[in-house]
């Protein structure tokens, strides 16, 4: 190819200025500083979550709980609790949740609802009555009323008994006996003559008389019995109406003040029901009542332990209290394991034992929520399998349920409490990445059935002269908000090209925000520092290259290796079967570019296109497929005619990390054709994109930091003028270059090229035209694939000449 023609090639395709780095110009803004905008009230750049999220929180149908997807720093947790906090103001406030002694089964307390701040007021309505019941009970019992009935019943007994018991002696005496009473109760003593026999005078009774006076002493002990057993019949009727009578005593003490609670709750039936049933049990239990202090019960141990205990069964556990919530709850759970989420039942040791009673029952975060809003990170809640399913079982029942974890694995059942279930009706917000979801949809069958609605974030929005007005009522909003300097124009208009740099697209901005934020701190730092009224471009400029300063020390190692030709990357002359590539290396913090020599070597050979890294296993999927691509190109272009057979080697030179990805398979191409033709490279461009079989050059990612990286590398060496790039034509949009790039290329010091093919590629390489086919499938002389076809054709026809004309390899297709 003549120089006039090269030079024509290169002007072509070289890329110009203006779209290395789009600028933002300053009458794109419409102020001097970010003070005169008003800050940002509403969330930008994320039209489809918004709506998304809208409608999702508008269903009120079952599964469309809510699952927030996208990667860190994009907003989507701000977001979300700021448009539920403002939704869930508009929302009623749902009810208070007390949990009460069940009287009919103490082991499952009951749950009861009341409306908001009526549940206090329910647990102090309940201390006062039983401080009052334990006041006013005992003064009942004071009076001499009680006293004398309840002796005017007893006497009564007594009398009854003695009656009974002093007709039994007068017929004991007309059948010759005399009642007398022992240690062991009453016995009969037989009589003669008006005294007691004695033991002689019994002796000589004759047999028969004995036999009647046993008949008569044993006749009437069965009547001291049948008055024995009526005594206890008169004593548990006199306990019986000693009960009734105190029963009425305190019934005057205590339906007056229960009646009035209950009065007072009159639109609460399980209220009032409850209430009946406490002055029932009151009722049975008056003994704790009667006494005006609190008395005790003696242990095994001798120890009194004091039984208030015994009046907690008529406390209220106030277990969700909506007092002073305002709106819907909006509870966000940072640490949702087990209990946290779900409540618990907790135990008190006492001596070495565990003991509970219902109000140590605690509320999780998902009763909290009822009502609302639970706002949950993804990841926390499946690090816990268990906390996932029982969150599920939940949703499906609508049930929110108090069980300790334990209790599902002991091998031995143990007595616990089992509260009653409560009734839920929460919107649960899962907030998580984009791979987290996919996984969720493709192995959990559960999951698309409960989160119905997929709010996306994306990383990006349109650069629009309305989205560069948000971008600056954002920044005016976090300088309002952090008391920062705010922003001139210059400053701005470098944070959004910064914007676009991170979204790696000259028509977008991005919307990773907590990134945005960053710089916008340590600009303003900058300009405190220096003492500067605003913030402007040099601020942020600096704050942009302190950061990558902080990061790139292992930048600096690589480029000080390849300086010192420790690592071999050559930026001038020209090679046969050489190419500089670039990649990425991203070290977590910081991803830049490096160059990498790959380079080719061919010989006669029937092993096809050999990838070292493959063969060694440092090869990813996506690069061994970047060159299996490489020899349906070959046998596409040359092997038409004649079979393709040759043996290749290509690798990437001293790289010892493996690779992956196919953006390096058109240098590798290039690299190949270059052995192939004796034509030599050019060792001061570098290259970087994929190519199909069709030998089109298509678009790679990371082309901002390939360009910098062999950028860094050539300037350190010294820039000639005549070094540069090669990108992929569809890469143009992604330019986002460094300010200093920018200035080499338009000083001629530096150049980027854009191509489209294959051919476009190698002529920039080599100089030398890449030849069109011909109609009989050859190609024009001096160009390189006239001098690939012919090499490749002394391949095929030396392998013949040498006996292997018959074999042809898998690989070969034929």
């Amino acid at each position: 190819m003549a120089a006039t023609e090269t030079t024509e090639t290169r002007n072509r395709l070289r890329v110009p200025v203006d779209r290395l780095r789009r600028r933002c110009h300053p009458e794109e803004l419409t102020w001097e500083t970010t003070s005169q905008v008003s800050p940002l009230k509403d969330f930008i750049g994320q039209e489809r979550a918004v709506r998304a999220m809208e409608f999702g929180l508008a269903m009120t149908a079952p599964g469309y709980n809510i699952y927030v997807a996208g990667p860190p720093g994009t907003g989507k947790s701000t977001y979300t609790q700021e448009v539920l906090t403002r939704r869930a103001c508009l929302k009623a406030v749902p009810n208070d949740w007390c949990i009460l002694y069940n009287f009919a089964n103490p082991d499952q307390p009951l749950a009861v609802s009341l409306p908001p701040g009526r549940g206090q007021v329910f647990k102090k309505d309940m201390e006062e009555l039983i401080s009052d019941l334990r006041i006013a009970i005992p003064k009942a019992f004071e009076g001499t009323d009680y006293e004398q009935n309840k002796q005017n019943v007893l006497q009564e007994v007594e009398s009854q008994l003695q009656e009974a018991l002093e007709q039994l002696r007068q017929e004991a005496s007309r059948a010759g006996f005399a009642m007398k009473q022992g240690p062991t109760g009453f016995m009969f003593l037989p009589l003669k003559e008006g005294r007691l026999m004695s033991q002689e005078e019994f002796e000589a009774l004759t047999t028969e008389e004995r036999r009647d006076m046993e008949n008569r002493a044993r006749a009437l002990q069965q009547k001291l019995e049948e008055i024995v057993t009526s005594g206890r019949s008169l004593e548990k009727k006199a306990k019986q109406r000693i009960q009734a009578l105190e029963r009425e005593i305190a019934g005057s003490a205590i339906g007056p003040l229960v009646e009035r609670l209950q009065e007072k709750y009159r639109d609460f039936p399980r209220v009032v029901r409850y209430l009946g049933e406490v002055a029932e049990d009151i009722s049975r239990n008056l003994d704790h009542f009667k006494s005006p202090e609190s008395p005790t019960v003696p242990t095994p141990f001798g120890f009194p332990i004091e039984t208030q205990d015994l009046f907690k069964r008529y406390q209220v556990n106030l277990f969700v209290n909506h007092g002073e919530t305002r709106g819907a709850p909006v509870v966000v759970e940072p640490n949702p394991h087990y209990y946290n989420l779900f409540g618990k039942v907790e135990y008190r040791s006492f001596m070495g034992s565990l003991s509970t009673d219902f109000t140590m029952i605690k509320a999780g975060a998902i009763h909290r929520a009822n009502g609302g809003y639970l706002v949950l990170q993804a990841r926390d809640v499946l690090a816990d399998p268990i906390v996932w399913d029982t969150l599920k079982k939940a949703l499906k029942n609508r049930q929110a349920v108090v069980e300790n974890i334990g209790e599902q694995f002991r091998l031995v059942p143990t007595a616990t409490l089992k509260p009653e279930p409560i009734p839920l009706n929460v919107k649960v917000i899962l907030i998580g990445s984009h791979y987290l979801y996919h996984l969720l949809h493709a192995f959990d069958e559960d999951f698309q059935k409960f989160f119905k609605v997929k709010v996306d974030f994306d990383t990006e929005m349109p650069r629009t002269p309305e989205n560069l007005r948000h971008y600056a009522a954002f920044v005016s909003s976090v300088c309002d908000r952090e008391n920062l300097k705010h922003f001139d124009r210059t400053g701005l208009a470098e944070l959004i090209e910064h914007g676009s740099r991170l979204a790696a697209n000259q028509h977008k901005l991005s919307t990773r925000f907590n990134e945005v934020i960053e710089i916008v701190y340590e600009a303003a730092a900058w300009a405190e520092m220096e003492g500067a009224t605003y913030v402007g471009a040099p601020h942020v400029r600096r704050a942009i290259e302190e950061r990558v300063y902080r990061s790139n020390r292992l930048e600096e190692k690589i480029q000080e290796m390849m300086l010192q030709e420790k690592i071999l990357v050559d930026t001038c002359g020209a090679v046969v079967g050489q190419v500089n590539g670039l990649s990425v290396l991203d070290v977590g913090d910081y991803s830049f570019g490096r160059p990498s020599r790959i380079t080719a070597k061919t010989f006669m050979g029937q092993e096809g296109v050999v990838n070292i890294e493959r063969e060694t296993r440092m090869s990813g999927s996506l690069h061994t497929k970047g060159i299996l691509t490489l020899a349906g190109f070959l046998g596409d272009r040359f092997a038409q005619n004649k079979p393709l057979r040759l043996s290749a080697r290509i690798t990437f030179e001293q790289l010892y990390e493996g690779v992956d990805g196919d953006s390096a398979s058109s240098a590798e191409l290039y690299a190949l054709l270059s052995a192939l033709s004796g034509l030599p490279i050019n060792q001061g461009l570098a290259v970087t994109g994929s190519v199909n079989q069709h030998g089109e050059i298509q678009p790679i990612g990371g082309v901002n930091e390939k360009i910098e990286g062999f950028f860094a590398v050539c300037k350190a060496r010294g820039l000639t003028g005549k070094q540069g790039v090669i990108i992929p034509a569809q890469n143009i949009d992604n330019l986002m270059l460094k300010h200093e790039v920018v200035e080499a290329v338009q000083q001629g010091r530096f150049h980027i090229y854009a191509v489209r093919t294959v051919e476009e590629g190698i002529e920039l390489l080599t100089g030398a035209p890449a030849g069109t086919k011909q109609p009989d499938g050859s190609y024009p002389e001096n160009t390189v694939f006239h001098l690939v076809d012919e090499k490749l054709r002394q391949y095929a026809e030396g392998l013949t000449s040498f006996g292997h004309g018959n074999s042809c390899p898998k690989s070969c297709g034929k």
